[in-house]
């Protein structure tokens, strides 16, 4: 038999992801002083922001939280231009950080990850990938993000549709002229609300297939002036400062006063203000919204009555109303103008709870009450959230374990960045930390720093590998557990407990107690001198793989 003969990279370090976990990682492991090979299966950095061009695509979290600040010159240099930035800018934002910080040298891009695999006997994981190279490094850090993996909706005769299909998830870089067409949307998450909206506007007819109705809220989004850039960037020490002790992360209020503890007028009036304010600002008026369900059943039913005054046939307006689960027990959407595009002659929705969808024809969809003829089919179906990039090529720990085998009943790790049997495997904003719950850049720089330091200690120390302890890591998933059976999060199906993806295990298994207190374990564990991890000492050609490949 022939020897495979590919040439054998060695690094210390290979990061896999160039959104903004990724891109945080590939500078500060390089400023670390570790040689790093960074792959990305995109053209360029920006991760989800690279592939989500449809239209109308928008980030509904502040520009200011929405934004790296690790590094000062990034900050001052960088000026937002909205309060809710749309993709185009975010995209902007992304190869401005990557040009101004040299990150690209780094990157192999439009490169999949194929396998990588833990050497038991050299505590070395080897790395292969799409193409063709074999790359051999101690550790490997896992930026995949909580959504990279689209996922197409469990629809018969999806392939025999005769028209333009797209997809919101990876929607095509040249443009797309929809002028004239008939234009199918199904989803009606965030993504597909967005397309709606803006699709409304234009010359083409909407066919809306909605199958779970959902609860959105105004945007309100605002043009930001040169005067409170000048005040942005003269506070954001501060700024950051209260993100890191916020529950979410960012610089959005939170409350501690219950929904009860005031009189229904005052409560009122303030559902009115945070209306009329717009963005998140009902996530942080009161303080029991997802633990309380008659407080909740309250400012679902102040939703539905604003729906009711927007959308002007009665009936429709019944349809658009969300029921049968908690109001923010589903990722709460921020609209600009939602409700409003089905007064126009335009948007024709579909309910699919009175008629669900059968099948998607040669010629449109077919539902319980017809078929729509179609020209384009949107998907907007959302992620095999949390876990579907990882478990998308094969990782395979101590003693030749499968992840997909330790993942079968769902995601386990500690703290959501590292895991029992798969040692000097990281992760970043990973599957049981708070992940798509908080403000995913500042999850990012934290779960980074935190990797930095245990590898620092690493080297302090002589040891050559580590992994979290079993004991540890069911503490934390016991801890994860407790939380959730507390949170009406449970109460909605919805891919936040991968009900959106079919056979997948479901439950909530991301961190709901909010940044605050996910950022303090991360403290605790480094405190306590790393107890909760297991360190193996092993050769030194596994402690200094440049010096072992010279």
């Amino acid at each position: 038999m022939g020897q495979d003969k590919t040439r054998v990279e060695r690094v210390d370090m290979v990061i896999v992801g160039a959104g903004f976990g990724g891109m945080y990682a590939t500078w500060k492991f390089r400023e670390q002083g570790l040689n790093i090979i960074s792959i990305e299966a995109g053209g360029d950095v920006g991760g989800v922001w690279y592939w989500n061009r449809y239209p109308g695509a928008r980030c509904d979290l502040l520009s200011v939280d929405y934004s790296f600040g690790f590094s000062d010159a990034v900050q001052q240099e960088w000026s937002w231009s909205e309060e809710f930035a749309a993709q185009p800018e975010i995209l902007a934002y992304a190869n401005f950080v990557a040009d101004r910080l040299d990150l690209r040298k780094h990157y192999r891009f439009d490169t999949r990850v194929i396998s990588a695999v833990w050497d038991d006997a050299r505590n070395i994981w080897t790395v292969r990938t799409s193409d063709g190279a074999v790359i051999e490094a101690r550790f490997c850090t896992m930026s995949t993000g909580p959504l990279s993996m689209p996922t197409d909706p469990d629809i018969p005769g999806l392939s025999s549709f005769e028209g333009v299909l797209l997809r919101a998830a990876k929607w095509p870089q040249e443009p797309v002229d929809l002028k004239g067409k008939r234009v199918g949307v199904i989803g009606t998450g965030s993504s597909g609300m967005q397309i709606i909206q803006t699709l409304g506007r234009s010359d083409c007819e909407v066919f809306v297939f909605q199958r779970t109705p959902s609860f959105t809220l105004p945007m309100r989004n605002r043009t930001l002036d040169d005067a409170y850039q000048t005040e942005l960037k003269r506070n954001y020490p501060a700024i950051r400062a209260a993100c890191r002790m916020n529950p979410t992360g960012g610089a959005r209020p939170v409350s501690t006063r219950p929904f009860f503890s005031l009189p229904a007028d005052h409560r009122q009036e303030l559902m009115e203000q945070a209306w009329e304010h717009g963005g998140h600002t009902f996530l942080g008026i009161f303080s029991d919204l997802m633990t309380n369900q008659e407080a909740n059943d309250q400012v679902a039913d102040f939703v539905r009555d604003k729906i009711g005054q927007i959308v002007t046939d009665p009936a429709l307006a019944e349809k658009l109303k969300p029921r049968g689960y908690p109001i923010f027990a589903r990722r709460p959407c921020l609209d600009t103008g939602y409700y409003e595009t089905y007064n126009r002659p335009n948007v024709h929705l579909i309910d699919c709870l009175e008629g669900p969808i059968i099948e998607i024809t040669p010629k449109g969809v077919r539902t319980q009450s017809g078929e729509t003829e179609l020209d384009v089919l949107i998907l907007a179906t959302g992620y095999d959230a949390l876990t579907g990039a990882m478990l998308s090529f094969e990782i395979k720990g101590r003693q030749g374990r499968a992840l997909a085998d330790k993942w079968v009943g769902g995601p386990r790790s500690l703290l959501g960045i590292l895991m029992e049997g798969f040692p000097n495997l990281f992760m970043t904003t990973g599957p049981n930390g708070p992940a798509a719950l908080a403000n995913i850049v500042t999850i990012s720089e934290n779960d980074v720093d935190w990797i930095a330091d245990v590898i620092s200690h690493m080297g302090q120390t002589g040891h050559a590998a580590v992994e979290a302890s079993l004991a540890a890591e069911d503490a934390w998933m016991a801890q994860i557990h407790a939380l959730a059976s507390r949170s009406l999060m449970l109460k909605a199906k919805t891919w936040w407990v991968g009900s959106n993806v079919k056979g997948k295990p479901q439950g909530m298994l991301m961190f709901t107690g909010g940044f605050h207190k996910y950022r303090e374990a991360c403290e605790a564990v480094a405190a306590n001198g790393y107890r909760d991890l297991v360190f193996n000492t092993g050769s030194a050609a596994a402690r200094h793989p440049q010096a072992a490949a010279q």
